[in-house]
């Protein structure tokens, strides 16, 4: 007979030939997030009005807002819809955000945001976007993350997307290296195959320009049901997660092409819709594990008219991106200046409230207390994921982390982060409190705060007329920026882990088009 115990020799090896592909497909194909930092939002412009002042000028519009609108923290508070205690914290830190780097993440939109040119006109815009993104560079005044939406793969755009990609870049190495980081906008796609298109592009768009291979990376809007769902029932977007042969840096959702294709009324249409939760809900288990990012939509909302309605906008704004952060949605598009502030302050109001307990949590787990909790070793690792995030986007400071986690646990910059992380993978699950023992007064967990619903929404909506997507008669075009939608970027394999890390010039960024000219995505 076998001796007992040498089951796991003689059967260790079989079980290891049977998982052999799973385990190197699991390998392959989530490798996990890459620690980087990830833009809070993405703007949208339409790539013909870009100029190298524009940040700039968005962060003076939208602290021109705040003087006139919310001047003291009181008035903060009730334009955010903040504590009072809380918005005293947030204001300095949202009004020196809008001074220093107002826009974190910016798109140059050849889409809906730019609309049908003719072919001489859009090939001149190409030229003339690479060059002043490259003269923004230059001069330091471009935001740390930046890319370009070119048209869609389907048949009546996908020769001028590739024309648009391919003068654009061109133009850009005329004036040096590319911007880095540089991610492109895949939208409305519809199928895996058009993500396997859009790799297959980047590889030939290397090739002519003889770029470093892997060096360009993709997003892609989900803003069609087909992205969601195929017709043979199974989620689409998880096929195309894995067709991009590691070029997939995120996924952005697309809140107003999304709800129109599902034929939901347009005054009903909301990321808080039931319908926009379940593609985000898809959106989110797709990329788990893969080191692909997520970004939410927008609103269509501008903070303009009296006083009132720029408060309701403004609210309603942060309340939105409250519930996405909520959600574990980090980045979202912003289409206006005004949308910055409101942004802002729900971005950093979020990650400042429960910054105490999180640390208070932490700093028991890794010093093997006994609280009124027991820390799984995978919320440890969320709780220190919440303390990174706040602070690369600004939101808390170094110091302040060290003196709520403590001094052996130091600043939580890259590498200290990374040194917090391996620690509270290092630390075995608590178990439940042994017997005769007596919980401590351990920390409690934090309470998240509720998010109206829809019904709240929608009277929002109706109480402030002003619409981004749609030019009120004798309006014109505003041209600090438009309304169309955006897409965060994201590693998630060895070559998105590449691009990302040569992106990191400096922090924020964000997902949106900024402006009053929308393409309604």
């Amino acid at each position: 007979m076998p001796a007992r115990g040498d089951l796991e020799t003689r059967v260790g090896a079989e079980i290891d030939a049977l998982l052999v592909g799973a385990d190197e497909a699991l390998t392959a194909g989530y490798p996990g997030d890459q620690g980087t930092r990830q833009p809070v939002h993405t703007v949208y412009v339409p790539a013909d009005l870009f100029s190298p002042a524009l940040t700039a000028r968005w962060g003076q519009r939208a602290l021109a807002m705040m003087d006139d609108q919310a001047p003291d923290p009181e008035h903060f508070a009730g334009a955010m819809g903040l504590p009072p205690g809380l918005a005293r914290e947030v204001q300095p830190l949202v009004r020196a955000k809008l001074t220093t780097e107002p826009i974190e993440d910016l798109r140059l939109d050849f889409e809906d945001g730019y609309g049908e040119r003719d072919s001489a006109a859009e090939d001149a815009d190409a030229r003339a976007a690479a060059a002043a993104l490259a003269a923004a560079v230059a001069q330091g005044t471009a935001p740390p993350f930046v890319g370009l939406r070119c048209k869609s793969l389907e048949p009546r755009t996908r020769r001028r997307a590739i024309r648009t990609l391919d003068l654009f870049i061109a133009a850009a190495l005329e004036h040096g290296p590319l911007p880095a980081g540089l991610v492109l906008t895949l939208p409305k796609v519809t199928s895996a195959a058009q993500v396997a298109a859009m790799a297959h592009l980047c590889t030939k768009l290397e090739e002519a320009h003889r770029l470093k291979p892997g060096r360009l990376v993709f997003e892609v809007q989900v803003e069609t049901p087909q992205a969601v769902l195929g017709a043979d029932g199974t989620a689409t977007i998880a096929r195309c997660v894995h067709a991009g042969q590691g070029r997939v840096a995120g996924l952005h959702y697309g809140t107003y092409d999304y709800s129109a294709a599902l034929g939901i009324a347009a005054g009903y249409q909301s990321i808080e819709h039931p319908a926009a939760d379940h593609a985000r809900a898809v959106m989110q288990v797709a990329a788990a594990g893969t080191g692909v990012r997520l970004s939410d939509g927008s609103t269509n909302i501008v903070p303009r008219g009296d006083r009132g309605q720029i408060a309701a906008a403004w609210r309603l704004h942060a309340r939105l991106v409250r519930r996405s952060l909520e959600r574990g949605f980090y980045q979202g598009w912003d289409m206006h200046p005004g949308h910055l502030p409101s942004r802002y302050a729900a971005t950093y109001g979020f990650f400042r409230q429960d910054l105490p307990t999180a640390c208070a949590r932490l700093r028991s787990y890794l010093g093997g207390g006994r609280g009124a909790l027991i820390e799984e070793p995978a919320t440890a690792r969320a709780l220190a994921g919440y303390v990174a995030r706040g602070a690369a986007c600004g939101a808390v400071t170094p110091q302040e982390i060290a003196d709520l986690v403590g001094p052996d646990l130091a600043s939580l910059d890259r590498p200290g982060l990374d040194a917090l992380r391996a620690a509270v993978q290092a630390v075995p699950a608590r178990g439940d409190t042994a017997a005769g023992d007596t919980p401590g007064p351990g920390p409690e967990p934090p309470v998240a705060p509720r998010s109206p619903g829809s019904a709240r929404s929608a009277a929002a909506v109706r109480a402030v007329p002003a619409r981004g997507g749609t030019v009120p008669s004798g309006d014109t075009p505003d041209p600090e920026g438009p309304e169309p939608p955006a897409a965060p970027r994201s590693p998630g394999s060895a070559r998105r882990a590449a691009a990302v890390r040569d992106n990191v010039r400096s922090p924020g960024r964000s997902t949106d088009h900024g402006g009053e000219r929308s393409d309604g995505g």
